[in-house]
């Protein structure tokens, strides 16, 4: 099963769209999908995952839960950048419309992004099925007949084994898979963008929050590196570059790590000269909003020796028990 969705529209309010594809067994995407389930119960949330709808931290537990889960279910995922700028000048070259050109791009950039996942080594399916974030736009484009008709020419082409049997739409408050996909793309287009250097608005803090607590646990950050592929094209060269995560990364966390050891001394020094203080006073003091409130509390752990992501791996664990190997020498 192949799940495709974008974030920003090929037009020139933004300097770059992206393009995203989540793909795996349908067994892998079901036991996925059954685990995002018990994580939502588990936090009594009921509405579905949107990176751009995280706006307040009283939903870090589930987010991050379902980012540290997915992260290590070996997730394939294949993203794809296009250089706004460059493909409207190739299209007003060509005098070509927007809309010609969104047409044109919606059909080579989802083929390439699937096709990238098919030719894995892993790949061994005799059917796959797509499914495709709704938009009308799709629709009058035909995406889905010209998709399918693409990847089966790809297929024999190639002398794959598989043939894809669908190409549909599907609402994303009805997918967990392409919520998945908008919460990793989401995040690579903010570390992308440095969007997090807007510390004067609590809602880029809040998600610069929850990145840096998934990142941080375990080795989630070399996960992240290793099983997102990232492609760009700038049209300058035939072939599409790959993107290194690295340089990004490196960045925010050294961005973000010496923003959180400065809050933290802040609120240190708070706490010493007003032991009494309630954690409102704390919040105020320390010119937060309502939206900032857990990550206050992370501090807080994090400041008394707990380590700020304590809590939520605790009920984490609990729901999903890990299995402490035996040493090698007691066996």
């Amino acid at each position: 099963m192949i799940f495709f969705d974008e974030s920003n529209k090929l037009d020139d309010t933004k300097k770059y769209s992206y393009y995203g594809a989540y793909g795996g067994s349908e067994e892998e995407i079901r036991k996925n999908v059954q685990s995002v389930k018990k994580i939502l119960k588990l936090n009594n949330k009921t509405s579905e995952f949107h990176f751009t709808r995280y706006k307040n931290d009283r939903s870090i537990a589930p987010y991050f839960q379902l980012l540290h889960h997915i992260i290590n279910s070996k997730v394939r995922l294949n993203l794809f950048i296009v250089d706004n700028d460059q493909a409207l000048k190739m299209a007003e070259k060509r005098n070509i419309s927007t809309s010609e050109l969104r047409s044109l791009f919606y059909i080579k950039i989802p083929e390439r992004l699937f096709y990238g996942l098919t030719r894995e080594k892993s790949f061994d399916y005799d059917e796959v099925r797509i499914l495709v974030d709704h938009s009308d736009e799709y629709g009058k484009f035909r995406l889905y007949s010209q998709l399918h008709r693409q990847m089966n020419a790809h297929s024999l082409y190639r002398g794959k084994s598989y043939q894809v049997t669908s190409v549909k739409p599907k609402q994303s408050d009805e997918s967990i898979p392409l919520q998945i996909i908008d919460m990793f793309m989401g995040m690579v287009v903010f570390l992308i963008e440095k969007s997090y250097k807007c510390i004067d608005d609590d809602k880029p803090v809040v998600k610069s929050d929850l990145i840096y607590r998934f990142l941080m646990q375990g080795d989630n950050i070399n996960k992240f590196q290793d099983q997102i592929r990232i492609f760009r094209w700038d049209g300058k060269k035939e072939e599409v570059r790959r993107v290194q995560l690295s340089s990004y990364l490196s960045e925010f966390m050294v961005f973000k790590s010496q923003y959180d050891i400065r809050e933290m001394n802040k609120l240190n020094l708070l706490t010493l000269a007003n032991p009494d203080w309630k954690t409102k006073q704390l919040r105020e003091a320390m010119d937060y909003s309502n939206n900032q409130l857990r990550m206050l509390f992370g501090y807080k752990d994090e400041i008394s020796g707990q380590g700020r992501n304590n809590h939520m791996m605790s009920r984490y664990n609990y729901l999903f028990p890990q299995i402490t190997p035996v040493p090698e020498e007691a066996l």
